[in-house]
């Protein structure tokens, strides 16, 4: 077998092309066998399915570039559960555009390594201007803020305790019973004592209690409130700018996990939803939710750059002092991680290509089916709304169906490839989740969902009077 070519240089883009063409048709193929927004079945017939495909995984024999992308790419995609299927609804999941992968294409061919100047010339840049161009987004009115590029929000949420902690000392903090659940591991991982949960009785932090937690708490230890804007439950957004006011009034720090709704901000008609967010003293956002782009694409910003000082380490063979005073970037001070991808790229061809009014454009347009789905709930008798969205997040239920069956009618949908829908509690209740992140989602395809839910509701009451 001749040596595989590579993906750089100027002979990769000829290599890469007949590639790509043989992955592009097996994701087709893949798509066209699959009929629908995950594979019918559930884990005993996917499972062996994939597992035949790859038996065995390591040959003898290589069966080739063509046929091994061929076969594993069309069984992956066969087997997947794919965000660009209107009735893929059940996370914070989405659908990438397009031209977003495209560049992904150009990282993983290029193949930088954001750790050192010399693995990364131009892209260090880019990531520089980038990050900077976000975190101005987050704080226009800071004269020097900044960001630096995660995984997503469990390490932004990480990074922002760790800064925390670096800036006063061990701090105390204060979270909401609605908060992400990385934050609690975050104070874990960090040696830190454990947060102090407030009630968020209509999934919001209770200002009221809030209030006396700090004012408990004042002066035993420095207070670090962590606030958030689009719950993974409900896509519901803390009181940003009470709870800013409160931590001015307490000298307690701010962080916002705004990991869901951030991206808000590019929208003249949701960005009010997240006033206050440049009140805090660290911000969490993530891209590859309502921004549209591959996992993974999580940013921490701060409201002056000197806060992520930190962060800085030194290992002579990356970062030597004298490469330094001659002018090559320190790149070490920009992530916890040391080898990793070029994220920046794929985000700023997508600033780059839609600039705010397309991204505007695809937030809005998503933000509408959301509410066109409260309203086809509203007006179905079977159904109960559990409230009118925020972001993008409708939960409902059919009426009078005990949690067991909402449960049940979950896994039956995934069961049957039909449909992927989340579930939370609230309100001592289970709930069916819709969280809307395609922008080319219409009302018939809505529709769908919801008569797929009530049908089945149907179904399962009848089997049961049988019974």
């Amino acid at each position: 077998m001749p040596t595989p070519p590579l993906a750089g240089s100027t002979t990769g883009p000829t290599a890469l092309r007949p590639l790509l063409d043989t992955v592009l048709t097996a994701l087709t193929e893949g798509a066209r066998r699959r009929d629908g927004p995950l594979p019918a079945g559930g884990p005993d017939t996917v499972t062996p399915r994939i597992r035949a495909t790859l038996t065995p995984l390591i040959p003898d024999q290589g069966t080739g570039a063509h046929h091994a992308l061929a076969t594993v790419v069309q069984a992956l995609t066969e087997g997947a559960a794919d965000p660009a299927d209107p009735l893929c609804a059940a996370h914070l999941h989405t659908p990438p555009l397009a031209l977003a992968a495209a560049a992904d294409l150009a990282a993983s061919a290029l193949n930088p390594s954001m750790d050192s100047w010399d693995q990364a010339p131009a892209a260090s840049a880019l990531e520089a201007d980038t990050t900077a161009a976000l975190a101005a987004e987050i704080y226009p009115h800071h004269p020097a803020p900044d960001a630096v590029i995660t995984t997503g929000g469990t390490e932004a949420n990480q990074l922002a305790l760790l800064l925390a902690r670096e800036r006063q000392g061990p701090v105390q903090t204060i979270t909401g019973a609605n908060a992400h659940h990385s934050t609690a591991r975050a104070a874990w991982l960090l040696g830190l004592p454990e947060p102090l949960t407030v009630p968020a009785p209509t999934g919001t932090i209770d200002l009221t209690a809030l209030h006396d937690t700090l004012t408990r708490n004042q002066g035993k230890a420095p207070l670090l409130v962590t606030a958030t804007a689009g719950t993974t439950d409900t896509g519901q957004i803390d009181p940003l700018t009470a709870i800013a006011d409160l931590c001015a009034h307490h000298g307690a720090a701010l962080h916002i996990d705004a990991a869901y709704g951030g991206p808000l901000l590019f929208s003249p008609t949701h960005r009010h939803l997240v006033d206050g967010l440049d009140r805090a003293d660290s911000v969490t956002l993530d891209l590859h939710k309502l921004g549209w782009q591959p996992a993974s694409a999580g940013i921490l910003a701060v409201p002056d750059r000197r806060h992520l000082d930190a962060l800085h380490h030194h290992a002579p063979y990356l970062n030597a002092d004298d490469d330094t005073e001659a002018g090559l970037p320190d790149l070490l001070g920009r992530s916890l991680r040391t080898t990793r991808r070029p994220d920046a790229l794929k985000i700023a061809v997508t600033l780059q290509a839609l600039g705010r009014t397309g991204l505007a454009d695809l937030i809005d347009r998503t933000c509408t089916a959301a509410h066109h789905l409260a309203d086809l709930i509203a007006r179905t008798p079977a159904l109960d709304l559990y409230d009118r969205p925020t972001i993008s997040t409708v939960l409902f239920r059919p009426t009078a169906a005990d949690d067991h069956t909402v449960a049940t009618i979950r896994r039956t949908l995934l069961t049957r490839g039909h449909a992927v829908l989340g579930r939370t509690h609230a309100h001592d209740r289970l709930w069916l989740k819709a969280t809307l992140l395609n922008p080319h989602t219409t009302p018939h395809d809505l529709r769908r969902l919801l008569d797929l839910v009530t049908h089945l509701t149907t179904e399962l009451k009848e089997g049961s009077t049988l019974r």
